[in-house]
């Protein structure tokens, strides 16, 4: 048995849920974003102290695509969180951050 085997096809539609999801993943600063948000909600302001050369422009377009897609949300005090949905995906990750320690 192959991993081909055990691996299901990959879809050749370019509209399908995880082409979208690779490619907003994909772009840049997106997962350092989930990853500064996993421990708690933070401000626009701390949010852009912790991310360092990203630009104001881009954090606020990552964000807004974030929230868009239901993977953070904007609180009332204009912090931002992780919703589940974040959530699961900064879980998700974990293995790829354990794997960058070494």
């Amino acid at each position: 048995m192959s991993v081909r085997d055990v691996v299901p096809q990959r879809r050749e539609d370019p509209d399908s849920e995880v082409v979208a999801a690779m490619d907003l993943l994909g772009q840049r600063w997106v997962l350092r974003i989930v990853w500064e948000l996993e421990p708690g909600s933070l401000g626009f302001l701390e949010l852009r102290r912790r991310m360092g050369n990203c630009s104001s422009s881009v954090l606020a377009t990552r964000l807004a695509q974030l929230v868009e897609k239901g993977i953070a949300r904007k609180l009332p005090d204009k912090q931002y969180e992780l919703t589940p949905r974040g959530e699961a995906l900064g879980r998700a990750l974990w293995p790829v951050w354990d794997w960058a320690a070494g």
